[in-house]
């Protein structure tokens, strides 16, 4: 399978001339496509028309579909990598723009209203009252999402076999008492380790690792019934059930899409 690298620059948070406040742009990636780290001068807002990518900040890695966007703060050193087929979209925000969003990365619901905004502000012919209006909803509107495909990756030399085996294989079934029996602690030494690495517990952690894999299996056509059984779940219904409390859509939805 071809796969792209690209190579962007790595840039401090500032003023830069742009034509207007909020700058769209989009691609269909041809080919599974990875971005190196890098940073703009600009606030970016990622979102997908369809299928996912995925932005890496450290240790944390957001997963980006047409349901769930991420907020990059100027200056923010990313990575970034995309599945062929996956229509990307991102809009650029002038540094000082005034939002509600934190000066930290986060997840953004693109509700039907500001995707509808967002595409308006693509038309480069809309009247500069019009655009400005447009611009100024998409302000009002921008809020962080509740949800978001964010998946904390643990760094300590106990918990990187377990995040290892589950991220190769999200269908390992392997309980926190089987992973304590085979690395030799307890079931409390891990428990609190992966409290401490990663803020969550080892079953919801390895229930975001599932659903992230899900959703590339679902991008590449994937059938619900497949996936589910690839990521480790006994039946369709009930991965269907984790898939929604987390990504706000059913798979047959978010395949669809």
């Amino acid at each position: 399978m071809t796969r792209e690298t690209r190579t962007l620059p790595a840039l401090a948070a500032g003023p830069v001339e742009m034509p207007f406040v909020i700058l769209g742009w989009s691609e269909t990636i041809a080919h599974d496509t990875t971005w190196n780290a890098h940073s703009h001068p600009f606030h970016e807002l990622l979102w997908n028309e369809r299928g996912t990518s995925t932005a890496v900040v450290g240790t944390r890695a957001w997963t980006v579909t047409p349901a769930l966007g991420l907020w990059m703060p100027a200056g923010t050193l990313h990575s970034g990598s995309a599945i062929a087929g996956t229509l990307c979209r991102a809009n650029f925000f002038g540094f000082g723009t005034m939002t509600s969003l934190s000066d930290t990365p986060v997840g953004v619901e693109i509700t039907p209203l500001l995707r509808l905004l967002l595409e308006r502000l693509a038309d480069t012919e809309l009247p500069d009252g019009s655009r400005a209006v447009t611009e100024a909803m998409v302000l009002d509107v921008l809020t962080p999402s509740s949800r978001e495909l964010l998946l904390q990756m643990p760094t300590s030399d106990l918990l990187r076999p377990i995040a290892d085996a589950v991220r190769s294989d999200p269908g390992d079934r392997r309980t926190l008492a089987n992973w304590a029996s085979q690395l030799g602690v307890s079931r409390r030494t891990i428990t609190r380790a992966f409290n401490a690495e990663t803020g969550t517990s080892f079953a919801r952690w390895v229930a975001a690792v599932r659903v992230q894999h899900a959703v590339a299996l679902l991008t590449r056509g994937w059938e619900v019934d497949a996936v589910a059984e690839k990521v480790g779940y006994r039946s369709a219904s009930a991965f269907g059930a984790a898939f929604r409390r987390t990504t706000g859509l059913t798979p047959g939805t978010f395949r669809a899409r």
